[in-house]
């Protein structure tokens, strides 16, 4: 593989780095070349770091455009890789004369750069803002960066995220913690607590705030001590600033440092206070050290830093709750050892170097992948459900069908209905149009080749006719104008009305190619409806191949929740229905219960949280045990793992079950739609009752056989094990849909 890299060669800090690291490592596995459009510093280092770097000066434009067309042509190269303004303008001069794909790697973000240069802004910066548009794909180096990219219409398919990489080989500092601490000043004994930052000192790290919120922690915590490491014009006014809060001894400025790994060695906390940022270098280093870290909320920061789990955040610009981070901090050694700890797994597995290079070879793989896909005919797939609604459920189908696509095919195009597209297109990183933008959505249809109905209760009247007619509607759409379909991991019914039942079992009978379905009752339902023209198929849920969030990472969830890891729970997830009220007074009595006889605290789940969480407050308004609510559970991986803590789960809601389920937990189903109960028996778990037969005691004894099978690990798994066995038919009926060869025929295990 052959790829040349366009820069301009005046290049600086964090995007320099990236670079040099990047192609430095990269030329050890394939032919790198970098192209800089002047001679200077930048290009030197790169060839004492052993990259082959060439210089096409000069302020002739279209003489510089010509001679490196033909250095491309005549070298054989295959990908243009772009860096800055002056890189993309060539870029997107050369994508069509030279015949190859151009990726660009947006560094920061193109609107802001030249800030202060209204002469460079308005040449370079408009420049760069129409070549990026003009590029085949784009690189985030942080998913906040791709997330902004996408807010700014850029297609989600042509984008991908390669964060700066680090080498996570052990480090060894040159001094050890107290010999560094008294080479830069610090007075500090072995029992102070050391917060410190690498940065420049200027507006935008926002140094100011640190040393007010350190201010602030120092009241409470005489130990703590801040050291500050880095240089810049704001210097003297930030001495200034820590002379006048009467912290100018337990603050030091170390000045420009190049000892980095010492530095690290001589903190225990590390911080970040910026008020704009992509993705820092500097949290990855502190990561690399195992220090905790409290950060700033801005960027690309909440991808690495999770806060309670992996770190600690507060709101740009806030001393006072920097300051209740800090003083967290420094009043715990065991939170800080937590907070450390996860922090180094998940940067040394996300964000190493060797991570960083595997990515990007994988990107230039799909690259000439997709480059040398067909063109001109249908291509992708178009899926509709219920999504974007803020319902787990759903959204977990949406993410598992989109994770089985590109299973199938990574360079397959994935649109989906959303009630949120903006939201769809930055969790999934797929296009999504409004549901019910049906001129743009009829039109989307002329190109795919597969039309899915995805999943969940799709086909029912119970909660509205008018969203069965939507759905029938569109697959008949998706039909008529050349597409297969496909219903991927349905449930059927209840449909109730007569002329609903003629109507679905009509388009059904006729538009449908194939159905996969999550339970045995919605087959018999089909065949009540006469239904028997598509094929027809038994598969499971789709969302039971999610899988749960690391165990670190739930237990940073439950801790920030002030849940113990180790704690013993019982979870409900309820929901409003009618009747409901008049029996949350059981589940009440029912949750005390389960606290006084087996130590199990009542923890409150929602599913649709503007839904469900009146619901809950209903129940616990009642309670005399302790209970906790979780308002917010998170991202699918995040909820699954949640429910995997429970020792019983107690649900109205499906994929409450789905989830309990999946991880071996024992369950009771209050059944509101027969979809809980057709689960239930599917997986072999006989526990339910219907909610307007509810009684305190049919809830208690259910519970009571649930904690009784807490420990039968055959039992509880034997059910799941069949679902995940037969999902697979949802998934392979789809490539059968999109002609996409078995995989055995292209040599893989089956």
């Amino acid at each position: 593989m052959k790829v040349i890299h366009l820069i301009s060669g005046g290049d600086s800090g964090g995007a320099k780095t990236h670079v040099h690291s990047l192609l430095q490592n990269l030329s050890q596995t394939i032919d790198v070349t970098m192209v800089c459009f002047m001679d200077g510093p930048f290009a030197q280092e790169a060839r004492e770091l052993g990259i082959h770097t060439v210089i096409f000066s000069g302020r002739n434009l279209l003489s510089t455009y010509r001679k490196l067309r033909q250095f491309i042509l005549d070298g054989g190269y295959q990908i243009i890789h772009c860096h800055g303004a002056r890189g993309n303008m060539m870029g997107a001069l050369l994508r069509r004369s030279t015949g190859l794909p151009v990726v660009s790697t947006v560094h920061s973000d193109y609107r802001l750069d030249y800030l202060g240069r209204p002469a460079a802004r308005l040449v370079y910066g408009t420049t760069n803002t129409v070549a990026l548009r003009l590029l085949d794909y784009r690189i985030g180096v942080s998913d906040a960066m791709t997330d902004l990219l996408i807010s700014r219409g850029f297609d989600p398919d042509r984008l991908f995220t390669i964060y700066n990489g680090l080498d996570f080989s052990p480090r060894h500092p040159a001094m050890d913690r107290q010999a560094y601490l008294r080479s830069v000043g610090l007075e500090a004994d072995a029992s102070c607590v050391i917060a410190g930052i690498a940065a420049r000192l200027n507006p935008v790290k926002d140094v100011a705030t640190l040393i007010r919120g350190f201010a602030k922690a120092y009241e409470h915590c005489p130990n703590l001590r801040l050291l500050i490491a880095g240089d810049g014009e704001e210097r003297a006014m930030l001495e200034g600033l820590a002379r006048e809060l009467g912290v100018e001894r337990q603050v030091c400025f170390a000045g420009w440092i190049s000892d980095t790994d010492s530095f690290y060695n001589a903190i225990d906390i590390n911080t970040l206070t910026s008020l704009s940022e992509t993705f820092p270098y500097a949290l990855t280093e502190g990561a690399r050290a195992g220090l905790p870290t409290v950060a700033s909320r801005v960027g690309g920061v909440p991808y690495l830093i999770e806060d309670g789990v992996t770190g600690l955040l507060f709101e740009a610009g806030d001393p006072d709750g920097l300051a209740r981070q800090l003083t967290a901090l420094a009043q715990d050694a065991t939170l800080r050892a937590h907070l450390g700890r996860r922090l180094y797994q998940k940067a040394k597995e996300d964000f190493s170097l060797e991570s960083t290079l595997q990515r990007q070879l994988h990107i230039y793989e799909t690259i000439l992948r997709r480059h040398s896909r067909k063109g001109g005919q249908r291509d992708g797939v178009l899926v509709c459900g219920a999504y974007g609604r803020g319902n787990a459920g759903d959204d977990a189908i949406l993410e598992a069908i989109v994770a089985e696509l590109r299973e199938l095919d990574p360079d397959l195009p994935i649109w989906v209905l959303s009630r949120n597209p903006d939201s769809t297109r930055l969790t999934y990183r797929v296009n999504s149009i409004y549901t019910f933008n049906f001129p743009r959505f009829l039109r989307r249809m002329t190109k795919t080749h597969l039309y899915i109905n995805g999943g969940g209760s799709l086909m029912q009247d119970v909660t509205s006719h008018r969203s069965l007619w939507f759905y029938l509607f569109t697959i008949s759409a998706g039909k008529i104008l050349g597409n297969r379909v496909l219903m991927y991991g349905c449930g059927i019914g209840p449909i109730r009305s007569e002329s609903n039942r003629r109507l679905a079992a009509k388009v059904l009978q006729k538009r449908v190619d194939a159905i996969t379905l999550r339970d045995t009752h919605s087959r018999e339902e089909l065949k009540r409806m006469g239904v028997d023209h598509p094929e027809i198929i038994l598969s499971a849920d789709p969302t039971v191949i999610l899988p749960a969030a690391a165990p670190q990472v739930v237990d940073g969830i439950l801790e920030r929740e002030g849940l113990d890891p180790n704690g013993s729970y019982i979870g409900f997830t309820l929901r409003p229905w009618p009747g409901f009220k008049e029996k949350a007074e059981i589940f009440a009595a029912a949750a005390d219960y389960a606290y006084r006889k087996y130590g199990l605290t009542p923890v409150f789940l929602p599913i649709e949280r503007r839904l469900d969480l009146g619901a809950i407050r209903q129940a616990t308004a009642s309670m005399t045990a302790p209970f906790h609510i979780i308002e917010n559970t998170g991202s699918s991986a995040h909820t699954i793992g949640l429910f995997a803590r429970m020792k019983v789960v107690v649900s109205m809601r499906l994929h409450a079950l789905v989830f309990s389920a999946s991880q071996g937990v024992p369950l009771v189903g209050v059944v509101y739609d027969q979809k809980i109960s057709s689960f239930l028996s599917y997986i072999g778990q006989d526990l339910y009752t219907d909610l307007g037969e509810l009684t305190l005691e049919r809830l208690t004894a259910h519970i009571d056989t649930a904690c009784g099978r807490i420990d039968d690990h055959d039992f509880l798994t034997e059910g799941v094990d069949r679902l995940r066995q037969v999902e697979h038919r949802n998934s392979a009926t789809a490539r059968r849909l999109l002609g996409l060869p078995a995989p055995e025929e292209e040599g893989e295990r089956p």
